[in-house]
């Protein structure tokens, strides 16, 4: 399997399986899609802001279901493998993309397996395991949570002073080099993560010593 990055901002999620499966993966894409879980009945967990709507789903029904919300992605998380296994057939037969949410290991072509996430926006990290040891991927995000601290803000940085170095004119390899300085800078990983100095102080200084003749280390 290849790891992508998929932008389901505007899409719909259709998750079978209310129980505690279900609620987290509801949860995972109510950050950016529009969810909708089917199912008899929910577990006692939050289901962020996802449609909830309570029918037993049959498996000659499933097609149907999809046919009325046209999902960019089906999770099939119920403990029912008739149904797991027909929310499979049907996003398939329409090209969707499904995540069976009760298997693990090798998969079909088409198959979505959900890593574990490190979220420090605009930074994603993601870890998996081919769905054979999600302890480890578990372990290995909180081990990568610390380290990341304060990486969103540092993307902000280089994304606005690159910006603001090409509207300066300031010649291409000069901007790589000023920018990787700034991602490999020490000071400016703790100002930001300290709260020290925020991403317009940074840009400002660095700003301000290239104006100087300086460089930034």
């Amino acid at each position: 399997m290849i790891p992508l990055l998929h932008d389901l901002t505007d899409a719909t999620v259709l998750v079978f399986g209310g129980g505690p499966v279900g609620a987290r993966k509801a949860r995972r894409f109510d950050r950016e899609a529009d969810v909708v879980v089917v199912s008899p009945e929910f577990a006692d967990r939050e289901f962020g802001s996802a449609e909830l709507i309570r029918t037993a789903p049959d498996p000659a029904a499933i097609d149907g279901w999809l046919e009325r919300t046209d999902p960019e992605l089906v999770v099939a998380a119920t403990d029912d493998d008739t149904i797991n296994d027909a929310a499979e057939r049907a996003a398939r037969a329409r090209g969707v993309l499904v995540n069976r949410a009760d298997r693990a290991g090798e998969r079909d072509p088409g198959s979505v397996v959900v890593p574990a996430t490190v979220r420090d926006d605009p930074v994603v990290v993601s870890i998996s395991t081919g769905g054979t040891a999600p302890a480890l991927s578990k372990y290995l995000r909180q081990e990568l949570e610390e380290t990341l601290a304060g990486a969103g803000e540092v993307a902000v940085v280089c994304d606005e002073l690159r910006s603001e170095l090409k509207s300066r004119d300031v010649a291409p390899s000069r901007r790589r080099e000023i920018v990787t300085d700034v991602v490999n800078s020490p000071d400016v990983w703790t100002a930001l993560r300290s709260g020290t100095a925020n991403t317009r102080q940074v840009i400002e200084d660095v700003l301000g010593e290239e104006l100087a003749g300086g460089g930034h280390s």
